[in-house]
């Protein structure tokens, strides 16, 4: 079996038996994005204790790859540090996934729980944080995002 017949299987194995999805019911923060073009639609809720990510989980529907990124990507947050989830990038998913080389219509569908995920993770800071300058530095960190 090829690496590629390996990856393929994985995707496939987590579209149908997703990780970590469902919701959290007393959350610290959820968010929801969609991709309209191609019609996935995902929700994450965390839960965070002492600038950790405790509990995460996201909920919706999309495609086999927007799947199984969801599950690599909750997989990948649960148990860090809020500093450790800013610094996932894209990579860090698309290589557990063999997806590096990904087709740039298939990358939204790989890449939107991601965006999910900082969405959220910068709604929190904000909602938590007090000073001005901070704020500021946290808008140009999500706006460089994408």
């Amino acid at each position: 079996m090829s690496n590629a017949d390996i990856y393929h299987e994985m995707i496939v194995d987590y579209s149908r038996n997703p990780i970590n999805y469902g919701e959290i019911e007393n959350h610290d923060v959820t968010f929801h994005d969609s991709n309209p073009l191609c019609g996935d639609s995902i929700d994450i809720d965390m839960k965070i204790d002492d600038q950790k990510v405790t509990d995460i989980k996201f909920h919706g529907k999309g495609c086999a790859i927007c799947m199984a990124c969801s599950s690599v990507l909750t997989e990948i947050t649960k148990g860090k540090s809020l500093e450790d989830v800013r610094k996932i990038e894209k990579n860090d998913i698309l290589s557990e996934l063999g997806l590096e080389h990904l087709q740039a219509v298939r990358i939204k569908c790989a890449l939107l729980s991601l965006k999910v995920l900082k969405s959220a993770l910068y709604t929190y800071i904000a909602k938590n944080m007090s000073d001005l300058e901070g704020m500021d530095k946290l808008k140009d960190e999500a706006a460089s995002l994408y």
